[in-house]
């Protein structure tokens, strides 16, 4: 797969979002909180997710099994996309543990264990990194 500029918009997206991730999650811990912090990073960080999860559509690949181009990877659209309904649904109705629960898994799931997941180096960003960049594969 090149980085085609679709390829390239879903990564930075991605990216962008396993980056400022924390920041939204953890503008609430402890003592001193930021609310306004967290509703900027955490809406930054939900555009970055819709951006990712959308773009994402247009992309496939051709190395396993996937019925018009749709592969086992790209379950995690909708999942993405109903996890995010489903975290402002909670918050809508006053459910802050709800919306906590969901934003955490969104961001583990999405953007921790299926971003490393792109690491391998037979996927574009892990070729990028460990064969192109450092020269290890």
């Amino acid at each position: 797969m090149q980085l085609t500029p679709i390829v390239a918009v879903h990564m930075t997206a991605a990216l962008a979002a396993t980056a400022i991730g924390p920041f939204a999650l953890w503008a609430r811990l402890g003592r001193q909180q930021h609310p306004k912090l967290h509703r900027a990073f955490g809406y930054a960080w939900v555009t970055l997710m819709l951006v990712a999860a959308l773009s994402a559509i247009f992309i496939s690949g051709d190395r396993i099994p996937h019925i018009a181009g749709f592969g086992p990877i790209h379950l995690l659209i909708p999942v993405t996309l109903g996890m995010l309904v489903g975290a402002f649904w909670f918050l809508a109705r006053g459910n802050i543990a709800g919306h906590r629960k969901t934003m955490q898994g969104l961001y583990i799931g999405a953007c921790v264990i299926a971003g490393g997941f792109t690491l391998h180096p037979d996927r574009l960003l892990g070729n990028l990194i460990w064969g192109q960049w450092l020269g290890l594969a």
